[in-house]
């Protein structure tokens, strides 16, 4: 079975759940019997896994003819596309996009990242994926997040192929319900055309069904998964200073993911004790308030403000950390409790999660009750038995959650698509 994907992000060059998604997702679909993935991508670098699927540049694909030579184009992107398919797709430009602002090889240039622009990057990309689908071969569909909706349709159209959407998050978890009107639109179009939703929890599921209005009968849950740690990540060393316990947020800095009930939270744990450090990682335009927040309650001296982490540095924080807390208003599912869980790392997540359907060993609290999380702070720093249990017990359940399982559910909804 051929796969054309449409993705935003892939690893090495994340900027947030959706690249580490995308990858573990499609290296356990490819794991099954028979199945080869196209996976397309806005601007990729050269470095990233291709061993277990092609990836295609959707800047290095041409919509407006440019009469070059194979050395030049070898020259000029050889290190992330082979020169002849860049050929193969010029052959397919469908129309006439010579009013488009374009590169000496005919092709979009992106930013492969969220930019302000971001609107019309989406739309340049579904122009883009109409020369693709056009020249792939492929007997199904699967598009990652809103910003590849446009792009999943186009080739649906071109194509006649089932369209499987993957709702990794909507605008309402995004926005604590301030939707974007326009982003509601493309999300719901995406949906409206899709044959199959997947959604990364029930409770994503449930928001499609209720807020998007779409038959419950094409919307199955699809949770997601942890890849196992390498031997140069099991290898890290923990850094900690004796008598000192450390409790960690690792992710956006923004209004999604609850980080003033982190702080909040922090505030409450201090007045108990003073041997405990608080880390959060990250970036987001609520980043500068939470360290004023942070100095507002007088707990400056015992927050750390490390920034954006990706790669090994991230599992440095982690093997660093006694406690992983993530307070999310509204998560679709979080990797990153499993992520901790896999390091021996003591979780606390909020109920208003999707992990939260498949997680057991840890603690659940309401975002909002910064009592229950404080309380839940305390007690696996101050006592030995519940870390302990909680640390074998959640490494043990996330040990058992693998992307190769999921790859075999998504295949057999292709299959089932497919008749």
């Amino acid at each position: 079975m051929k796969v054309l994907m449409f993705g935003w992000e892939f690893p090495p060059h994340i900027l947030g759940g959706l690249g580490t998604a995308s990858y573990g997702m499609t290296k356990g679909l490819s794991a099954q019997h028979n199945v080869e993935i196209a996976f397309c991508l806005p601007r990729p670098q050269g470095d990233e896994d291709r061993s277990f699927m092609n990836i295609i540049g959707m800047n290095d694909v041409p919509v407006v003819w440019r009469d070059t030579s194979h050395d030049y184009v070898n020259h000029r992107i050889g290190k992330t596309m082979d020169p002849q398919l860049y050929f193969d797709m010029r052959s397919h430009i469908y129309a006439d996009f010579r009013y488009m602002w374009v590169n000496d090889l005919g092709c979009v240039e992106f930013s492969g990242r969220y930019p302000e622009n971001l609107l019309e990057e989406i739309n340049n990309y579904s122009i883009v994926a109409g020369v693709v689908a056009r020249q792939q071969q492929y007997d199904i569909i699967h598009a990652h997040d809103w910003l590849t909706y446009p792009a999943g349709i186009h080739a649906k159209q071109v194509s006649g192929k089932p369209l499987v959407v993957h709702v990794h998050a909507t605008d309402f978890d995004r926005s604590r319900g301030k939707v974007n009107p326009q982003v509601y639109s493309i999300e719901k179009n995406g949906m409206d055309y899709a044959d199959c939703i997947m959604c990364v929890s029930e409770l994503t599921r449930q928001t499609v069904i209720n807020q998007y209005h779409q038959d419950p009968g094409k919307c199955v849950t699809m949770h997601n998964a942890v890849s196992p740690l390498s031997d140069e990540i099991r290898a890290i060393q923990p850094k900690r200073k004796p008598g000192e316990k450390v409790v960690t947020f690792l992710g956006r800095i923004t209004m999604q993911k609850g980080p003033e009930y982190f702080v909040e939270a922090a505030a409450l744990v201090l007045q108990r004790t003073h041997n405990i450090r608080f880390c959060m990682a990250g970036s987001g335009d609520m980043l500068e308030d939470m360290i004023r927040l942070a100095a507002k309650r007088g707990i400056a001296d015992r927050f750390h403000f490390p920034g954006f982490m990706r790669g090994n540095d991230v599992y440095e924080c982690l093997k660093s950390s006694d406690v992983y807390i993530m307070p999310s208003v509204s998560e679709p599912f979080g990797i990153s409790p499993l992520e901790a869980m896999q390091c021996g790392v003591p979780s606390i997540i909020s109920k208003q999660s999707g992990c939260a359907e498949i997680l057991s060993k840890c603690i659940k609290t309401d975002y909002w009750d910064i009592h229950a999380m404080a309380d839940a702070i305390y007690a696996i720093c101050r006592y030995p038995a519940l870390y302990n249990y909680l640390r074998d017990e959640g490494k043990d359940e996330v040990d058992g959650i693998t992307w190769e399982k999921v790859g075999e559910r998504i295949l057999s909804h292709y299959q089932r698509l497919m008749g």
